[in-house]
């Protein structure tokens, strides 16, 4: 275990994948997002397959128990990109960015509703907190529909995004269950395969020969996938999951910066104080596993043994 270095790893993941969203928001205006979603995830193969033969588990890594288990989490989690992807063609990317950390408040709300998980009093409250910083974020966009097309484009967006962080707490949901009998390695390229294919499907439905530029954005955005998927693996690899989860929300750092840079997109107040707002009730829920896990840990001890 070394903290420092997986803290580095989930801040490079985070990084990582706000480039590769904006890379996918540059080319929204001509590529169907079904089309983003199969360059995303084929070019993500290669730099996968050649992260697990450099660790030599290239013939055991891509074992699996339950073939369908890795297609249902495929099929939610590309409901998810795709969902995502649509959004950035409408939202700026601190918007995207900060209606998506609904996705772990609703990851609390199914764990109690599917798996059974002992929800209390004071993970009710951060979730209903959170909750709240996305209704500020989203309370003025959904109040557009009825007004002109950019401002209904808005609200189609934050639809949008809202959905993508359903279909991304369910898919979190089912790998909760699959990495008790499925390895990491195989997780991650089956669900680039199968979204890879789901993505090809989408074909008879307009794709568009991109532009030279259109189809190096499109590519970088697959091989940093691909690269975002081993540092967030390497990231829980060298520190606990309470340690790097929190880092999580440097994304939204990120995101203002490219945003305003690259796109020249100012966030409102609102998206802002939200934004904060879902942050701490993420924090708090990320603290509290903490304090229970070692809480359970202490138990477990007490009752082992001595001598």
């Amino acid at each position: 275990m070394d903290p420092v270095k997986g803290i580095a790893f989930k801040i490079g993941s985070v990084l990582v994948f706000i480039c590769m969203s904006a890379m996918i928001k540059a080319t929204s205006a001509e590529v169907p997002p079904g089309e983003a979603v199969f360059f995303r995830s084929f070019f993500a193969i290669p730099v996968i397959l050649g992260w697990l033969w450099w660790r030599g588990d290239l013939s055991t890594g891509l074992r699996v128990q339950s073939r369908m288990a890795h297609f249902w989490r495929g099929l939610i989690g590309t409901c998810a990109m795709g969902f995502g992807f649509s959004a950035l063609g409408f939202l700026p990317l601190p918007d995207v960015t900060a209606i998506g950390y609904a996705t772990p408040l609703l990851v609390v709300i199914f764990a109690a509703m599917f798996l059974g998980e002992d929800v209390r009093a004071f993970r009710l409250g951060a979730v209903a907190l959170g909750l709240t910083g996305v209704l500020i974020i989203l309370a003025p966009k959904l109040t557009l529909l009825e007004s002109g097309a950019v401002m209904q484009g808005e609200a189609i967006g934050a639809i949008l995004v809202l959905i993508a962080a359903v279909f991304a707490s369910l898919a979190a949901i089912h790998v909760r269950q699959m990495v008790k009998v499925e390895q990491t390695s195989a997780i991650v390229f089956y669900f680039s395969a199968t979204a890879s294919l789901l993505g090809l499907a989408t074909l008879p439905f307009g794709w568009v020969v991109p532009t030279a530029f259109e189809a190096a954005l499109l590519i970088m955005a697959g091989l940093l996938g691909g690269l975002g998927q081993i540092f967030l693996t390497s990231a829980y690899r060298h520190a606990d999951a309470s340690v790097v989860a929190p880092f999580d929300y440097s994304s939204m750092l990120f995101a203002v910066l490219i945003g305003y840079f690259i796109f020249d997109e100012v966030p409102t107040l609102r998206t802002l104080l939200g934004g904060a707002i879902v942050i701490l009730a993420g924090v708090l829920i990320i603290w509290r596993e903490h304090a229970l896990g070692l809480k359970r840990e202490k138990s477990r001890q007490g009752m082992t043994p001595q001598g």
